[in-house]
């Protein structure tokens, strides 16, 4: 990528708002991001990267309802463990390029924020949201778990005890309580939302970026050795819960239920 320009990739599409770019997350009816959005997403993060004037980014969702459902849990039906495997070395490489992007990062949460979603919202800078938005992590409930960045995240963020509870209970939560703990930054009106993450991208782009790169740094503390043990921790949960018959059965019924109620 020469420049920024208006694209739709896998998933997703990107607008140029005067050098601020807009990625909106877009697989109705939930936003949920298979194995190609992922990976399109992680590319992109490491593309801008590496320009010379990597622009400021605003993350949204396509739509009222959902900023992003975490991963497309449809991909898993029948699946052999290698897939898994593969999809979760994917959103590690997102998380990873998320979090050693030197310039503005603002999340626009237009809706649900579950699951790898709630992950990607935690690598944003700032993040606005809409009231009715809900947030949690419901992997337990679902057979499933976050990402071990992800989760190390929360906890940096968050800190440990709201952390723990997130992820022991699967309870999903409401933007006051994102507010209070610290994952919401601004309640935005839903008509205002992209242009308040526009306006609020721009002036932190205003910054100089050597310098808002060099606190991104500080602050993210980026380091290989330990994303390497996070993707193995990743991996090897994975291998543990893949064909786990409790967590296999807890899949089951979850796509069941979403089947039936329209949503897949």
């Amino acid at each position: 990528m020469s420049g920024l320009e208006t694209r739709q990739a896998a998933g997703f599409t990107t607008v140029d708002r005067a050098g601020v770019l807009v990625v909106t997350v877009d697989r109705p009816p939930a936003n949920a991001l298979n194995r190609s959005a992922i990976h399109s997403l992680a590319a992109l993060f490491a593309e801008l990267g590496e320009m010379r004037e990597a622009p400021p980014v605003v993350l949204t969702g396509q739509g009222e309802r959902f900023f992003c459902a975490g991963g497309d849990i449809r991909e898993l039906e029948g699946a052999a463990q290698e897939e898994l495997d593969a999809r979760m070395r994917e959103f590690h490489a997102l998380l990873v390029a998320m979090d050693r992007y030197p310039r503005p990062v603002i999340g626009a949460i237009n809706g649900h924020c579950v699951g790898g979603g709630m992950e990607i919202a935690l690598f944003a800078d700032t993040v606005l949201a809409v009231q009715g938005a809900r947030f949690g992590f419901p992997e337990i409930n679902h057979g499933l778990l976050p990402a071990d960045k992800g989760i190390q995240r929360a906890t940096r963020l968050l800190g440990a005890r709201a952390a723990r509870k997130l992820l022991l209970s699967g309870d999903l939560f409401d933007v006051e309580r994102a507010l209070e703990i610290g994952l919401v930054d601004v309640l935005a009106d839903p008509a205002e939302l992209v242009d308040a993450a526009v306006a609020s991208a721009r002036l932190a782009g205003a910054k100089a970026p050597v310098l808002y790169g060099a606190l991104k740094r500080s602050l993210n503390d980026p380091d290989d050795a330990r994303d390497e043990t996070s993707l193995q921790r990743t991996l090897g949960s994975a291998a543990e819960y893949f064909d786990d018959p409790v967590a296999r059965g807890l899949r089951d019924s979850w796509n069941g239920s979403r089947s039936r109620g329209g949503k897949g």
